[in-house]
């Protein structure tokens, strides 16, 4: 395609197009169109095709292989005598949790038989509140991997940890007679009660020691703002909930920033319409790449990454133009950002005093968090959408200090170090040259699951248990605290973390379990432990008084508005500037072997497997490349080759990298996926630079993307208004498509009596996070399939998120839209399936008979939704051992030659009817709640009996901005949808800044 083809100047009216190929309406576009199955739809029976194949999916293959209506035979063994507590095929769930950096994820886990099997959020806990994201859902295949390593390595030599406690005992001594001095310990950040009492006694036996932590994504800076001001450690608590009013300054805070899950639900209570007397909050977003959070803005200003600081001084200057006193800033001055946009947003901000809010993203430099700390107190807002709690027994991360430890290792001061979990090996700044500084170090210990980079280059390797096979303790990022408990034996002989940090501070081995005790028993005195004890297991959490405190001391209470972010000048096209940014589903690559998350798209891309660099379409057709053109990208010295991605919304002259991906040592699915970018990062340009070269190389690279799968050829699928509409005509949804009566060719079946199944998807809420595709995975054992194969859209994902792009191309609007199976009570694959292996049941549930399934594909072929998949593979003989636990075993596997699709969680709606016959009642509303449905951050998917009036789908069933997609086909969808609306700003109405 030809960026020259990319004319927004010829689109007119509230189009939508899902990519740039259907919006320049190329030939590729077409002909993908009108194929059901694109080229080279064959089955897979080549060996060396299903070699390679079973290289790329490792661990998850097996959610393939699995797939077999027709069961190899196996022999199994039956318990003899159950285990207490064990009722043989029903699962019991367990708490826990899962660290992640200084926050933590309250979890309850599904266990089958001592298997943990899927993972859900504990509703008792503050930042689950009973909803996950990508990343828990995907624990459970990262628990079975079977790259992770099972042996403690010395010089690449299978050893013991017998041996190496032997080694330690002597370095121990060694260094506690001398205080310390050239033992250097390089963790990640934690937040843990237990860890930090570790960490103190380690301190004690070893004062002149060093102990840094390092992250490659975290909140350094925000940390950095606030101590500024304060002088303490601060974490911001926002309560998005009571905002009316949001500016999010480079703030994805909906999906990559730290406490996503709380931020997302409490942003989603501010949309949730019912009728038209509700109101809505307004969401402002200053970005320079299209983000989740963006998508769902009122009003969104693009603008390069390195000038959001110098906005962020603009927009002070305007609140003290427009009455406010923001400390430091005395007038607005002079600049060159759009003044009515300024003005507008200054003054929508004033008008919401203590209900409003401005977040800045963990990227932006340290004085910008403090700059919006005085704005959010010059607006009112702490006490109200702003509090701040201490961190103050938790280990920070530090970049300085990872340089500062580099550079000791580099001149021989570091005899020995402990590297506990990260991978600075393939991490840290490229500046610091970790792994050449290793090899000045006598003696180099890491912990962590696999072999990996770093591993590979350290004298000892230890394996690390998962969480879900250790106990431990950590703190949510508003300090309340929960026990991590273990659901299975560690599987692959790992050691758990609170177990090495006890050997390190104390030369004893001893059980974590009492170790984690013993910190609790001195936390919980003064009450019956015991009681207490097992009241934070079954819980999750452990009542505590959390420290937040409305409003703090800013001793410091001014910022420097002459300090350099606050002067960049705009990059160019002759000096781009550089972004990097975590990946979606790679985080900051700890996930790479991950197929689940590898195959997840990104959430505006679409993109699976890759990383390219993300560029505009102006600055595409400046340069004259277009999508998967490669280009050499040097900056700071350093060059990589990489392919383009054009994103309609992105800043000019800014170029977007992405974190993650190019690993040479995550196990066999993750090895060589997408490219390095960690080589171009320097510690001084940490997330921004400046300074970059791009040139065309000639060459090409196939990127596998999503964006125009299953796509229903123009139809008027998404259907959204401003608020002001809404309330002007409250019905629109519904009169976006006039039709003739409906008639069927046959008399219908009545569906009216029992339970009738149905779903509603909130499009105002639906924010593309992507969380229900993995829980949707996890819960059903679907398969990964792999680069090549979703390349030619032949992915088994059950739900289809599309995005679709309107407006122009410059700065276009987003909206999602999840598609599955509709369950159409006059269901169209029904009437064209030979043998009748689609059919409904009794409740309204369009069924799947694998057994009779003989993969006409007739039925995909006669689908208007375009969401059924069909197994073209079956690899049951290859998957790996530990992949078998994994499997839900509610859910039917299918084999090669059958067609799937979602089922609605029919195995959850069975196991809950059984609970209530056994107990002499009906089902209660909410009681079956499907695997999308439970893991949605923002409640936008709800289930139930559409026959119950006072049910809560029934009720959202009759709001006026419910409608049925492609209702004019007569097919009777039972998945129904809101109409999404905006609530933009009347001064910025059909306004492009």
């Amino acid at each position: 395609m030809s960026p020259m083809k990319l004319d927004s100047n010829n689109l007119q009216g509230k189009a939508y197009w899902r990519s740039l190929d259907q919006l320049a309406d190329t030939p590729e576009f077409q002909e993908f169109l009108h194929r059901e199955f694109p080229e080279n739809a064959s089955e897979m029976t080549n060996p060396v095709t299903r070699r390679k194949f079973l290289t790329l999916m490792g661990a998850s293959i097996a959610f393939a292989g699995l797939a077999g209506c027709r069961k190899p035979v196996e022999k199994i063994v039956p318990y003899v005598k159950a285990p207490e507590n064990i009722v043989l095929g029903n699962p019991l769930n367990y708490a826990t949790a899962m660290p992640f950096g200084l926050n933590s994820y309250g979890l309850l886990v599904e266990s089958h038989e001592g298997r943990p099997t899927k993972i859900e959020g504990n509703e008792k806990h503050p930042v689950s509140q009973g909803k996950g994201n990508r990343f828990t859902q995907a624990e459970i295949l990262n628990l079975y991997d079977p790259d992770r390593s099972n042996a403690v390595y010395k010089q690449g030599k299978r050893a013991s940890w017998e041996d190496f406690k032997a080694a330690w005992e002597v370095l121990y001594k060694e260094f506690a007679s001398s205080g310390g001095e050239g033992l250097a310990v390089l963790s990640q950040s934690f937040n843990s009660p237990t860890l930090y009492r570790l960490y103190k006694e380690f301190k004690k036996v070893f004062p002149k020691s060093t102990w840094t932590a390092y992250e490659p994504v975290s909140d350094e800076n925000v940390y950095e703002g606030l101590r500024s001001l304060s002088g303490k450690v601060l974490q911001p608590l926002y309560s998005f909930d009571k905002a009316k009013v949001i500016l999010a300054l480079d703030s994805d805070f909906m999906m990559s920033e730290t406490n996503d899950i709380p931020a997302a639900r409490g942003f989603a209570k501010g949309r949730a319409v019912k009728d038209i007397k509700d109101d809505m909050n307004r969401l402002y977003i200053v970005e320079h790449n299209y983000t989740v959070t963006g998508s769902m803005a009122d009003h969104r200003l693009r603008l390069q990454w390195r000038q959001i600081p110098a906005f962020v001084k603009a927009l002070a200057g305007e609140l003290v133009k427009q009455g406010l006193d923001v400390p430091g800033v005395t007038d607005g001055g002079s600049s060159s950002f759009d003044a009515k946009w300024l003005s507008a947003v200054a003054r929508d901000l004033r008008k919401n005093k203590t209900r409003s809010l401005v977040v800045a993203g963990h990227r932006q430099p340290a004085e910008v968090h403090a700059l919006c700390a005085l704005i959010n107190r010059a607006l009112g807002n702490e006490g109200s959408t702003v509090a701040y709690t201490s961190v103050d027994e938790a280990v920070l991360p530090s970049t300085g200090g990872l340089m500062q430890l580099a550079g000791q290792m580099q001149s021989g001061k570091v005899k020995a170090l402990i590297m506990l979990g990260g991978n600075p090996v393939y991490d840290a700044p490229a500046d610091a040259d970790f792994s050449a500084a290793m090899q000045k170090v006598e003696t180099t210990v890491h912990l962590s699951s696999r072999v990996d980079e770093t591993s590979a280059q350290a004298l000892w390797h230890i394996p690390a248990a998962h969480f879900l096979e250790s106990w431990g303790d950590v703190r949510a990022l508003d300090g309340t605290p929960s026990i991590v408990q273990p659901l299975i034996q560690p599987l692959f002989n790992g050691v758990e973390e609170v177990r090495m940090f006890h050997l390190l501070a104390t030369n004893t081995d001893k059980k974590t379990y009492d170790v984690v005790r013993e910190t609790w028993q001195k936390q919980l005195s003064g009450k019956d432990f015991e009681k207490a004890w097992r009241k934070a297991l079954v819980d999750g959490v452990i009542p505590t008084r959390v420290r937040r405190s409305a409003k703090v001391s800013f001793k410091n209470g001014q910022i420097n508005l002459s300090a350099a972010p606050f002067n960049a000048q705009p990059a160019t096209a002759g000096n781009p500037e550089v972004v990097f940014q975590a990946s979606a589903g790679m985080f900051d690559g700890r996930y790479a072997n991950n197929g689940w998350l590898q195959e997840l798209p990104d959430p505006i891309t679409k993109l699976a497997w890759d990383n390219p660099v993300l560029v505009s379409p102006r600055t595409a057709k400046e340069l004259g490349v277009s999508n998967e053109d490669v280009v050499s990208l040097r900056l700071n010295g350093r060059e990589q080759e990489l392919p383009v991605w054009i994103v309609p919304g992105h800043a000019d002259n800014s170029l977007t990298l992405t974190l993650g991906y190019g690993r040479t040592r995550a196990g066999r699915v993750g090895n060589k996926v997408g490219f390095n970018v960690y080589s171009l990062r320097s510690s001084k340009t940490f997330y921004g630079a400046e300074g970059a070269s791009l040139t065309r190389t000639g060459k090409t690279y196939t990127l596998a993307n999503t964006q125009d799968h299953g796509s229903m050829e123009g139809r008027p699928i998404v259907r959204e208004a401003d608020l002001a509409e809404y309330v002007q005509n409250p019905d629109f949804a519904k009169e976006m498509v006039v039709h003739p009566p409906l008639e069927s060719l046959w008399d219908e079946y009545p569906y009216d009596k029992g339970y009738q199944w149905g779903m509603t998807i909130d499009l105002n809420t639906c924010i593309g996070c992507n969380a229900c595709m993995i829980a949707c995975q996890s819960e059903n054992n679907i398969p990964v399939v792999g680069k090549e194969l979703v390349h030619q859209g032949r992915e088994m994902s059950w739900i289809r998120l599309d995005r679709y792009f309107s407006g122009n191309l410059e700065d276009p609007e987003v909206v999602y839209q999840p598609v599955a199976c509709q369950q159409c009570e006059n269901a169209p694959c029904e009437q064209v399936c030979p043998v009748a292996a689609t059919n409904h049941d009794e409740e309204g549930l369009n069924v799947m008979v694998y057994n009779r399934c003989i993969g006409t594909r007739y039925c995909s072929n006669n689908c208007p939704y375009k969401v059924r998949r069909f197994n073209y593979f079956n690899f049951t003989k290859d998957y790996p051992e530990t992949i078998k636990m994994a499997q839900n075993p509610d859910v039917t596997v299918r084999s090669r030659g059958v067609m799937e699709k979602c089922t609605y969680c029919t195995q959850r709606i069975e196991r809950a009817k059984i609970s209530s016959k056994n107990e002499g009642r009906e089902l209660r509303d909410g009681e079956v709640v499907t695997a999308c449905q439970q893991t949605c951050p923002t409640d936008a998917i709800v289930f139930g009996n559409i026959l119950d009036p006072e049910s809560q789908v029934s009720k959202i069933k009759a709001q006026n901005r419910n409608y049925e997609l492609l209702a004019e086909l007569n097919v009777k969808p039972r998945t129904s949808y809101l109409a999404k609306l905006r609530n933009p700003n009347p001064e910025l109405e059909n306004y492009n800044a």
